[in-house]
């Protein structure tokens, strides 16, 4: 993977995992955000609060998919970031105190999937998004699809995954997305 600029978006710039999105919220500048910012506590609230339910969803289930490979000891080894998981006495209480604040050792990128420096491991939301990045003749992902619901690019160590909703990312969904994360940490 060839970085062509700085990862933009939200959280840790030294991050171990960094999950793409395809859209920013409309709140704090961040449309015009041009490099990774960590936040500060309580800007998570914030951000749901101003921004709806969709991107409350959206922390949620990151920090649930946290709490999640924290249970893993194999995949707390291979990214520390995991391991600061188990401080916390629930999802919930590591979303607050944690989740893309400084050195959380996670992202949520707003740049593109292809500008990945090599290192971190890549969760990509959403199927449309993911593929939208396969043009495999052009230097695009290289996408192999798993199921319906998941691909992977193992030279990127990048996963396309379903989008951070209760629904499309289900508790089952996302035990299904940790035993793929494993993969990559053995």
């Amino acid at each position: 993977m060839t970085s062509t600029s700085a990862p933009v978006g939200l959280g840790d710039d030294h991050y171990q995992l960094g999950v793409c999105i395809a859209n920013r919220p409309p709140f704090m500048g961040l449309a015009e955000l041009a490099s990774c910012r960590t936040l500060v506590s309580g800007e998570i609230k914030a951000i749901g609060d101003a921004c709806g339910n969709g991107w409350r969803k959206v922390f949620n289930v990151y920090a649930k998919l946290m709490w999640a490979m924290a249970a893993d000891e194999l995949i707390k080894k291979a990214l520390p970031a995991v391991a600061t998981v188990s401080q916390f006495n629930s999802w919930q209480a590591y979303r607050d105190a944690m989740l893309l604040q400084p050195d959380c050792g996670t992202a949520l990128l707003f740049s593109s999937p292809l500008e990945a420096r090599p290192g971190p491991l890549y969760l990509v939301m959403g199927k449309g998004y993911g593929t939208a990045f396969s043009d495999r003749e052009n230097g695009g992902l290289q996408l192999e699809w798993l199921s319906e619901r998941f691909a992977i690019d193992r030279h990127r160590r990048l996963i396309v995954c379903p989008y951070f909703d209760y629904r499309q990312l289900s508790n089952q969904r996302i035990d299904e997305l940790v035993v793929l994360i494993r993969r990559f940490c053995q």
